[in-house]
């Protein structure tokens, strides 16, 4: 570079100042504004066009299997649920490249088109004071009639036994009534014989202890004008009708505590895991209110309350079945429901029946059975036997039905 001696006017010699030097551009060198040309710019590489072609989206493949499902769901839980269902497993979910089946269904919510109102979507419950009071008041309803119809036929305990039959007729009708419009049978299938089983258990609840006792004595030669005060079915009635309150509040919690654990699961394992333990608990709470009831409903009525443990026990494996009973209803497990309480009322009604067939001649073996078992404990021990044995066969079917995530998606209109 050619270096030029400059001079001041003093004669001062200074650094040489080098002469500047043009520069061309040239390939990957910028111009003068600093930026380079545009066919100089490195050109990234194509991802789509070198990315290896691997296999088909297995994503895909079950959106086009199951779009109905994905397209009416209304969650992604109850996509998981509808998975589960039809045989999907958390290997499913690997294959689709997730780490469980309600990843996949999230992913399956996100990239399905949703109807605009699909037709099995439900309406969020109100949760306000008033809906909450007006809940808790229908629950009441069955043991206000229950309540009213004792106090009818205490007051006409001189009347005519007719006009007696009468008003209890009365009063049962409207309990029912009263039960069936707070409850219901959910369910298409156990209607009728659902209805059929509950109303044998609470009858024989009320007047099974009396018939077995004079089946047994080799009666009845006519109808009780009286009942017995050890066979008074008023205290039973009285506490299943009052029961109904806190099997509604023991179902309500179980099914809150279900969907929360269903929230926050990450797997069908542990979702079955943190449930398992839910539902025996919900059984003991529901079974310590009953126990209080019974003999709070003897209290009430001026009897002393545990004068009649075998009573309390027969009224406490009732109410215990048909909670159970109850709770799979509710969650879709009609089917299994009615078989329990109708379990429990051949058990009743065999019992009864073999002590009349015994009286056949050289058919004496057929009641030794049920005699014994009256003579040791009681008429009421049939009941509770039969009741406690279908509860505990129901709570074992309970344990790995209501674990699983599809008894808890609504609605619950299936069969199962």
């Amino acid at each position: 570079m050619k270096r030029s001696r400059v001079t001041t006017p003093d004669d001062t010699a200074v650094e040489p100042v080098p002469e500047p030097v043009p520069v061309t551009a040239g390939p990957g060198v910028p111009e003068r504004s600093g930026r380079p040309r545009p066919e100089d710019r490195p050109q990234p590489s194509d991802p789509i066009r070198e990315a290896p072609r691997g296999p088909a989206d297995p994503v895909r493949a079950l959106m086009h299997q199951y779009h109905e499902l994905c397209a009416r769901a209304v969650d992604p839980l109850e996509i998981a649920a509808g998975l589960e269902a039809r045989g999907a497993t958390d290997r499913t979910a690997a294959n689709c490249r997730h780490r469980d089946i309600f990843a996949l269904a999230e992913e399956l919510y996100a990239r399905v088109p949703r109807d605009d109102a699909p037709e099995d979507a439900t309406v969020a419950p109100d949760r306000s004071l008033g809906a909450r009071s007006r809940r808790a008041a229908l629950h009441l309803l069955p043991g206000a009639a229950c309540a009213a119809t004792v106090a009818a036929l205490s007051y006409a305990g001189g009347a005519a036994p007719a006009v007696r039959i009468g008003v209890g007729a009365c009063g049962a009708a409207a309990a029912a009534v009263a039960l069936r419009f707070c409850l219901g049978w959910p369910g298409k299938g156990g209607g009728l014989s659902g209805a059929l089983s509950v109303g044998w258990l609470i009858g024989y609840a009320l007047f099974g202890d009396w018939l077995l006792a004079e089946v047994v004595s080799g009666g009845p030669d006519a109808l009780p004008t009286a009942e017995p005060p050890e066979y008074d079915g008023a205290p039973t009635a009285l506490a299943l009708a009052f029961a109904v309150p806190p099997a509604a509040w023991c179902a309500r919690w179980f099914a809150v505590r279900s969907g929360r654990a269903l929230m926050g699961s990450r797997g069908l394992a542990e979702f079955a895991g943190r449930v398992r333990p839910v539902l025996p608990a919900a059984v003991a709470l529901f079974l310590c209110c009953v126990l209080a009831l019974v003999p709070a409903a003897r209290l009430a009525l001026g009897e002393r309350p545990y004068a009649a443990p075998g009573a309390v026990a027969a009224a406490a494996s009732l109410a215990v079945l048909l909670f159970i009973a109850r709770l799979l209803a509710a969650h879709g497990f009609t089917t299994a429901a009615v078989a329990g309480t109708a379990a429990a009322c051949c058990a009743e009604g065999v019992a009864v029946c073999a002590v009349l067939i015994a009286r056949l001649p050289g058919c004496d073996a057929v009641a030794r059975p049920v005699t014994a078992l009256v003579a040791a404990h009681g008429p009421t021990a049939v009941p509770t036997l039969a009741c406690a044995f279908a509860a505990l066969t129901l709570l074992a079917y309970c344990l790995p039905a209501l674990t699983r995530a599809t008894a808890h998606t609504t609605p619950r209109t299936g069969q199962r």
